[in-house]
């Protein structure tokens, strides 16, 4: 059984700074690109970052390209989301997801490529 699960979230300032974490397991890890997605209030959920299973790999979506790192921890199993210069448009529920097939960055921006699914943090940015 896999489960992921995401922390770190919370009310934020714009320009503040957050580390979000997604801890997984039931899987090899290190076998397996990781992806975070979020999703805005009355908003689709949409692709944030991608990292491969090594790590050395990371792609992002245009919108927070120079302001969002993905990194991850293959020996403890966790992924990370270190997010700079917090926007109001930030805000939304963040997810991480690992992806369907070991070895596999194909349609890393889809969300239907990875298979299962934290069940999300709260980021909330507000002055």
């Amino acid at each position: 059984q896999v489960q992921l699960v995401e922390s770190g979230g919370r009310l934020v300032q714009p320009g503040d700074s957050l580390r979000l974490s997604c801890a997984a397991s039931g899987r090899t890890f290190s076998d397996y690109a990781m992806g975070w997605f979020r999703q805005a209030p009355g908003k689709e959920r949409e692709f944030v970052a991608s990292i491969n299973w090594s790590g050395s790999l990371t792609l992002y979506a245009d919108s927070v390209k120079g302001r969002f790192t993905v990194s991850r921890d293959n020996a403890k199993n966790t992924l990370f989301l270190q997010i700079n210069s917090l926007k109001p448009e930030d805000t939304a529920v963040y997810f991480c997801a690992i992806k369907g097939s070991a070895y596999s960055m194909f349609n890393y921006h889809r969300d239907d490529s990875y298979d299962y699914w934290g069940q999300g943090t709260q980021v909330t940015v507000s002055s």
